[in-house]
């Protein structure tokens, strides 16, 4: 039907006549003349129509208005210098529309606007409401082009340049513990019997490399029942891979070279090779946090031991009870950050509380390494004790300490978000930066005291280091996150193969032989009929497009996402379901809706 899309319109073209499709982004009227911006998913072109050079147009240009869909038939003409629009890529042309025909109206008052030139801000309940009108916009139909372009430079690098193969795996299967609420479903067929969506493919592909596949991958979806946030949500897309006979060398390297070649192919960066690396403990004891973002400083300071004797007692107890003393050093913090900010009340106070902290203690460095605090603090800290701790946090006059002091995971979680919150606030952070970092080696177990027992901090199918196999319970695993820019986008690690050596994890989380043969017995059974050394990785596919486009909500790299309470407002999903389907699967309603006040 059409000769070309809107934006593939160049200079090569003039003087050909051309057939056109889409939807008039912008209408203007300049005295006589009415010009149209014609907008499809490749962009825009401007359409002109005048009562003398094309009659048979003019009429029906008076009447479209911004989203009619129209077909457009005219000559292709070179803009007039005046006119000429640098900053857009059909900027050198215009159509004379000698034929223009309205394939369809706008019957309702739009409720928002949708053209390119008028874009506004628009509540995200409207947006999701009215998806369609929303994916129509540039920033969203960019959006979803980057999201394809991402998806494609995956493809293109797996299948043409390191020959892996996709299988799709089930999304009905059977509910096995991976960590979050599953979503289930009744059987029909099988009265009284459920199936699962799967959280993600992990059981499948590790099966497949049982199966001989040896370089799987997949465009998974993947469903988790838990508590929604800006980057999550109850279905989300991973890239998911697993390989046989590769250690970890070289599937960091292999994975690398995918995400340099996603960056090149999509953003035009180029990305340094090799990454940096750090292991979990060093990325928990310099930022608090395993998945760091170190475009810019401020990294944590242990000085335990400096103030384990100090007479203040908020840090010398916190030692003592074996938890540590760190500080967040702020350069320039003394005129940034009042004292009001920090206290209780303020919003750094805040912030500390909500990671869990009772306060945040502080020091300001003052010309000639004075420092000036609360009482207790300085009344409480030797010379000497304050010189080592100037020397240690690298303190220079006009920095602001800020201390945590408690329970190791405590302060960690403290000083991390005030490290991020103040880096945002002080505008630290190198927004052109892409910062990409392996961090390695986590702990195999963590424990959980609500049920008194250890549980796997990834699956319980991750091997274990070599050299801790002797004692499961501090163990190392052979794991790895990949961060991005302080994001982790993705993490794996090698599978356990050896039937001995899961059995031992199995029996160091508490899961008897029976529990493990019920909720894994396919897997187990697999694994005795010859199993290869493998290990895989998945990505969230959903949070790298973020994150290449900028974005602060993952909701804005998906088509058609959840809202933070799980609901779908264009289809307003979920819903009630007739009693007769109820019937039918032989399931029964305990919810009985709360009275109005």
């Amino acid at each position: 039907m059409r000769s070309l899309y809107c934006g593939q319109l160049r200079a090569e073209q003039i003087e050909k006549t051309v057939t056109l499709y889409g939807w008039v982004d912008r209408r203007r009227d300049h005295g006589g003349v009415v010009f149209l911006d014609l907008r499809d998913r490749t962009g825009t072109v401007q359409i002109v129509s005048d009562p003398e050079r094309t009659p048979a147009s003019y009429p029906v240009a008076e009447d479209v208005r911004n989203e009619y869909v129209v077909k457009v038939v005219g000559r292709v003409t070179q803009r007039p210098p005046e006119s000429l629009n640098e900053k857009l890529p059909t900027g050198q042309v215009e159509i004379y529309a000698d034929e223009l025909t309205i394939l369809n109206a706008v019957r309702k008052q739009m409720p928002f606007q949708v053209s390119t030139a008028e874009e506004e801000n628009v509540r995200e309940d409207l947006r999701l409401k009215y998806r369609y009108l929303d994916l129509r916009r540039d920033r969203m139909a960019r959006n979803m082009r980057l999201r394809h372009d991402v998806i494609k430079a995956i493809r293109r690098f797996l299948e043409d340049q390191e020959d892996f193969m996709e299988v799709e795996t089930p999304i009905l299967t059977r509910s096995t513990p991976e960590g979050a609420r599953d979503f289930i479903l009744p059987s029909r067929v099988n009265e009284g019997e459920w199936f699962a969506l799967p959280q993600s493919p992990q059981l499948f592909k590790q099966i497949l490399m049982v199966a001989g596949v040896d370089r799987y991958y997949q465009i998974a979806r993947c469903f988790r029942d838990e508590d929604l946030r800006a980057d999550r949500q109850p279905e989300f897309t991973q890239l998911d891979m697993e390989m046989s006979f590769m250690d970890q060398e070289e599937i960091l390297e292999l994975n690398e070279k995918l995400i340099a070649h996603i960056f090149k192919a999509v953003k035009g960066i180029d990305i340094p090779m090799p990454f940096p690396r750090l292991t979990y403990q060093e990325a928990m004891d310099r930022y608090g946090s395993d998945k760091p973002d170190t475009r810019y400083g401020m990294e944590l300071v242990d000085v335990s031991d400096i103030v384990k004797d100090s007479g203040f007692k908020v840090f010398s107890g916190a030692v003592a009870s074996g938890g540590q003393v760190k500080v967040l050093p702020i350069p320039g913090g003394n005129d940034a950050i009042s004292n009001v900010r920090i206290k209780p009340k303020g919003d750094l106070f805040k912030v500390a509380t909500d990671a869990g902290a009772r306060g945040v203690a502080y020091i300001r460095v003052r010309e000639g390494g004075e420092i000036d605090t609360i009482g207790a603090i300085k009344d409480n800290l030797t010379s000497e004790q304050k010189q080592i701790l100037l020397e240690r946090t690298g303190a220079q006059p006009g920095h602001l300490l800020l201390f945590g002091a408690g329970d190791i995971s405590t302060v960690n979680a403290t000083l991390d978000k005030l490290r991020q919150a103040i880096a945002s606030e002080l505008k630290l952070i190198d927004q052109s930066k892409t910062n990409l970092l392996w961090v390695t080696d986590f702990p195999m177990f963590e424990w959980n005291a609500d049920e008194n027992r250890y549980e796997a901090l990834h699956h319980p199918f991750t091997a274990p280091h070599p050299d801790d196999v002797a004692d499961l319970t501090t163990a190392r695993a052979v794991a790895y996150d990949i961060v991005y820019n302080g994001y982790e986008i993705g993490g794996g690690s090698l599978r356990i193969y050896q039937p001995d050596v899961q059995a031992k994890v199995f029996e160091t989380i508490g899961l008897s032989d029976e529990e493990a043969s019920d909720k894994f017995g396919f897997l187990l059974e697999a694994f005795e009929y010859g199993t290869p050394p493998h290990g895989g990785i998945a990505y969230g596919l959903d949070r790298l497009v973020m994150l290449l486009a900028g974005e602060q909500s993952i909701r804005d790299a998906i088509a058609f996402p959840k809202t933070q309470q799980a609901r779908d407002l264009l289809t307003n999903a979920p819903s009630s379901v007739d009693s007769k389907q109820l019937k039918e699967l032989s399931v029964a309603s305990t919810y009985k809706p709360k009275p109005k006040e």
